[in-house]
């Protein structure tokens, strides 16, 4: 079974680094990747966000997205050096290649106005993964945002064209942004039928869980 992890910034680095979560995040993968073909794409969290957000005050949305995209990698080379049999690769291609020689390859951003949802689900695509976790520090999708709406609806299971109707007003194409799942990256997800999962990927437990396919408290779309 191949899995795709789309794995945000926020988890592994609310902050700053968070080394202790890291190693324990890293021994639960490698674990489960004596049976589970890992693919992991890493997210820019705080970081990219302060930079993208700082760039686009000045004018370029170009030089955000590309500068988001360079705290990608730093959080995937960051991932890497905890996970055993892992490689930071910088690219689909040799991602693919490494998957092939049975490494777990840890990719971050690639280009300018893809995301890293995008880049997970794309992922998926190339190698033939049947499912995408989504590892954020969200447990789940809600109709709206339930830090500002205590009355936010859950949901449970979703259907591939639901997710996309909620994703419709909130995909603004712009680095840094939040997005429960981008527009794109929901489409593609429907056009080849992948499996999503989200749930809050610093809860270990639910990861391992959503990783594997099994219930968890998180929303399952497909």
């Amino acid at each position: 079974m191949k899995v795709v992890i789309s794995l945000g910034g926020s988890v592994v680095n609310p902050s700053e680094p968070d080394v202790d979560f890291v190693k324990k995040m890293s021994t639960m993968l490698s674990k489960l990747s004596k049976n589970v073909e890992l693919l992991i794409v890493c997210g820019g969290g705080v970081a990219a966000r302060k930079y993208a957000h700082a760039i686009q005050k000045l004018g370029n949305n170009f030089l955000a997205d590309e500068a988001a995209i360079l705290a990608t990698h730093q959080n995937a080379i960051f991932v890497s050096s905890a996970l055993p049999n892992s490689v930071f690769c910088k690219d689909f291609d040799d991602a693919r290649k490494m998957h092939e020689n049975g490494k777990i390859p840890i990719m971050g951003g690639t280009v300018p106005g893809i995301t890293t949802d995008d880049d997970a689900v794309l992922l998926a695509e190339l190698v033939g993964a049947k499912r995408v976790v989504n590892l954020s520090n969200v447990d789940a999708i809600y109709d709206s945002d339930p830090k500002t709406n205590p009355n936010a609806k859950k949901f449970e299971k979703m259907k591939h064209d639901e997710l996309i109707a909620l994703a419709t007003g909130g995909d603004k194409r712009r680095a840094g942004e939040n997005f429960v799942f981008t527009l794109l990256a929901c489409k593609l997800a429907a056009r080849s039928n992948i499996e999503l999962h989200f749930v809050n990927g610093r809860n270990l437990e639910e990861a391992e869980a959503a990783i594997l396919g099994k219930k968890h408290s998180g929303t399952v779309v497909n």
